[in-house]
């Protein structure tokens, strides 16, 4: 891993760009790109965190739009059930001002992981700007305060996963658990009647 970040880290920003669309590009076994970001710091403490984060932040959005679109060709072998679900909350967001713009931002700015957001974007063929503005204004701010705070962050985080494997499939298992309950969600009893109902997800259908 250190090979990795001293090849792309000759390269400069460039370089992080690069890595930073790789690793959002994928949906799973990518290690979280904050401590990517971070790593690149710590390797050259020279870089400005400012424009890093931004360098990130615009790397990470590109990585996303990509693994939106790939996640949209996967929406036919979605049940139609569930296909009208994630159309309602579609519907619903598009009809608030700042609905993707906001869920994006939350996403962005917190640990939370986006690649199960974006996968769900793309089972719901989402469109609208205020996704990617959002998550990029989001991702700035969190990346600057974890590039600023890398030691005290990161090394804590590595000592908990010593093997970083399992920290990343910790993680991955994590956000299926979220995309596995909101797709639980029976959305159109919790929008027209403000009720939390649960139905039985099927979400693939073969």
């Amino acid at each position: 891993m250190v090979d990795i970040f001293e090849i792309f880290g000759e390269l400069s920003y460039f370089g992080i760009f690069l890595v930073l669309i790789l690793v959002n590009s994928s949906p799973i076994l990518m290690p979280p790109s904050w401590i990517v970001l971070t790593s690149f710091y710590l390797l050259d403490p020279t870089l400005n965190v400012v424009f890093l984060a931004m360098v990130g932040a615009t790397g990470a959005t590109i990585g996303r739009f990509f693994l939106k679109k790939i996640s949209g060709m996967f929406r036919k072998f979605v049940s139609k059930e569930q296909k009208s679900n994630l159309d309602i909350i579609g519907d619903y967001l598009n009809h608030k001002k700042y609905g993707y713009l906001l869920a994006s931002f939350l996403f962005g700015a917190t640990p939370l992981p986006s690649n199960m957001l974006f996968i769900t974007y793309g089972l719901m063929r989402a469109k609208s700007i205020g996704i990617y503005i959002g998550f990029w204004f989001g991702r700035t701010i969190s990346y600057i305060i974890m590039i600023y705070f890398g030691n005290a962050v990161l090394q804590p985080f590595l000592e908990i996963f010593e093997d970083r494997l399992t920290g990343i499939l910790i993680i991955d298992g994590a956000g299926i658990g979220i995309i596995v309950l909101f797709a639980s969600i029976n959305w159109t009893v919790l929008i027209t009647q403000k009720k939390i109902k649960f139905v039985k997800p099927k979400i693939w259908r073969f």
